[in-house]
């Protein structure tokens, strides 16, 4: 896929959901600001293509009072999350105003999800190739395991997106993003999302 051609594809498929759920955009944004104190919009400086650093969008899922550059959470349980914080994840709604990014040129629909600047000194050469192109909105690694995989191989799915891109392996990441999201796949960490299964039937049985 032509450089120009993904940026076109990129602002007619990000206009075209942005006209679709804007609705859903006011609905987040009133159900953030009554159910917690805080902005509706968290803002982040990610390292962007060749390293240089945008400011990144999500709506805000967790305490105001959270370590902004900590881990991101493992579990639906993770304290830091607010209510409507884990029903937007769940539903990876949570990242719509990436949407805005994307016109803005910053990202892409598919390409390696945009980590911290900090993080880029902790790879390889070859992980640093994910530095190549834009970061996405959903990328390989989100349809290939996405919380199921280790930190390795998230980005060596990165980088294999870079090496083997094109217009029909974009397509096919969109339409399997699109299915994750329906059937709330692989969100939090293995250990953790099977740990919460368990527990919800224990708890079921003593009911």
């Amino acid at each position: 896929m032509t450089a120009i051609f993904k940026r076109v594809f990129d602002i007619v498929v990000s206009l075209a959901v942005l006209l679709v759920l804007w609705p859903v955009f006011v609905v987040v944004i009133i159900a953030i600001r009554f159910g917690t104190k805080g902005p509706a919009i968290f803002k982040q400086e990610r390292a962007g293509r060749d390293a240089r650093p945008f400011v990144f969008y999500k709506f805000r899922t967790m305490r105001t009072d959270a370590d902004p550059f900590g881990a991101s959470p493992k579990s639906g349980d993770d304290p830091r999350i607010t209510k409507i914080g884990k029903f937007l994840r769940e539903y990876s709604l949570d990242e719509i105003p990436q949407l805005f990014n994307i016109l803005k040129g910053n990202m892409s629909i598919v390409g390696p999800r945009p980590l911290y600047i900090s993080q880029i000194a902790e790879w390889n050469d070859r992980q640093k190739k994910r530095l190549l192109v834009k970061p996405g909105l959903t990328g390989l690694a989100q349809i290939s395991g996405r919380g199921a995989l280790t930190r390795e191989q998230k980005l060596e799915f990165d980088v294999e997106y870079v090496e083997k891109a094109s217009f029909w392996l974009d397509i096919k990441i969109i339409f399997e993003t699109a299915k994750q999201a329906i059937f709330r796949k692989d969100i939090y960490e293995k250990q953790y999302s099977e740990a919460e299964a368990t527990r919800g039937e224990n708890e079921a049985e003593d009911k």
